[in-house]
């Protein structure tokens, strides 16, 4: 059995941080863990919200859902979709591990972006081994 881990990409925007949320909470079951990626930019720290789900049935397929640095933080005070993202997280027993990234732009293809994060993610044992 071969686990396949991949990005997909919701967007930006108030109605994909919503879906986001909705997708942890009707998914709790299969909830393995959530983040806040953030990058740093010359205007501040530009964060990616992403929650991952354990296989459904018998699918070796492990998706990881992200808005992708989507949100600037400027300073301490947190935006009102990463509130929404936390107490999503909350309501399904889960905490968001903040992981610190290169931001997308610094990689050619968003493709080798999403491979480095996943190699992050399982290099602090975040996501399960390939198998």
């Amino acid at each position: 059995m071969i686990l396949h881990q991949r990005f997909i990409e919701l967007g930006e925007g108030y109605g994909d941080v919503y879906e986001l949320c909705e997708l942890i909470r009707t998914n709790r079951d299969r909830l393995h863990g959530t983040f806040i990626l953030s990058s740093s930019t010359p205007s501040g720290h530009a964060l990616s919200l992403a929650a991952t789900f354990n296989p459904a049935g018998t699918n070796h397929f492990m998706p990881i859902y992200i808005c992708r640095e989507g949100i600037i933080q400027q300073d301490e005070v947190k935006s009102k979709r990463r509130i929404l993202f936390e107490e999503a997280a909350a309501s399904a027993n889960s905490t968001p591990v903040t992981i610190e990234l290169k931001h997308s732009s610094e990689f050619k293809e968003r493709e080798l972006f999403y491979q480095y994060a996943i190699g992050i993610l399982r290099l602090n044992h975040l996501l399960p081994p390939l198998r």
